[in-house]
């Protein structure tokens, strides 16, 4: 059942969060961005990074993983993204409060790619987890597996990888494959 209107939205921000819940879109910079669900082949590929993900993170007691769809609120007004994999580690577990909700930026954010949305998060996506600080980003182009990594030095993102089916990550020193 839907939300009932009492009064026009007066932010866009009350406009993303008065969106249906599993609409597949995104708040970047003050627009709206909707998506079609993903193929297969892309969560063929988002479920073997985040197990990956989830093992390591699981034995060495770091932090969490989760996938979409969920929101990420890197800020309270105008940026509100729905990444493919989130981690957030221990020391930053404050930004996931008790209802479940994200506020905050998460350590490693992974977008596996889709064949309409490659520029959205090579670019637009890119250039918002930098901006926000995400310490790692990885771009993951399921029909290739070229992986792609960044790695926040500085204020900027570098890139540190660009191999097939998998990423040698700098927030823990270790392989990823998938």
């Amino acid at each position: 059942m839907g939300k009932t209107i009492t009064r026009p939205p007066k932010t866009i921000m009350e406009i993303y969060k008065g969106l249906p819940e599993g609409t597949l879109a995104e708040l970047i910079n003050d627009q709206i961005y909707m998506s079609p669900s993903p193929l297969a082949k892309h969560q063929v590929l988002l479920n073997e990074i985040n197990f990956s993900l989830k093992k390591f993170l699981d034995q060495n007691n770091l932090g969490t993983v989760l996938t979409a769809p969920l929101d990420v609120y890197l800020d309270e007004t105008s940026n509100a993204v729905q990444p493919d994999i989130i981690v957030i580690l221990e020391n930053n577990m404050h930004i996931l409060d008790e209802n479940g909700h994200i506020n905050g930026v998460p350590d490693l954010l992974v977008e596996v790619l889709s064949p309409g949305n490659r520029d959205h998060d090579l670019i637009i996506k890119r250039d918002l987890y930098e901006k926000f600080g995400v310490k790692e980003y990885w771009a993951v182009d399921p029909e290739t597996k070229l992986a792609l990594g960044f790695i926040l030095k500085d204020g900027k993102y570098h890139q540190f990888s660009d191999k097939i089916g998998e990423v040698d990550s700098r927030l823990w020193e270790t392989k990823f494959t998938f």
